[in-house]
């Protein structure tokens, strides 16, 4: 599962398994937070992928 956050400063970012902050990413739908099944659905909807450094 893929996890769609909202940043403070109000950018949606999906972070994958295995990549740094995932374990702690929490996610919040009253926040618009959300999860996608696949990285295509992600952008699709105009999310974009965490940076890994």
């Amino acid at each position: 599962m893929i996890k769609g956050n909202v940043s403070s400063k109000g950018e949606r970012i999906y972070h994958l398994p295995g990549i740094r902050w995932y374990t702690q990413t929490r996610i919040s739908p009253h926040k618009g937070e959300r999860w996608f099944c696949s990285e295509s659905q992600a952008r699709t909807a105009g999310w974009r992928k965490a940076h890994t450094n």
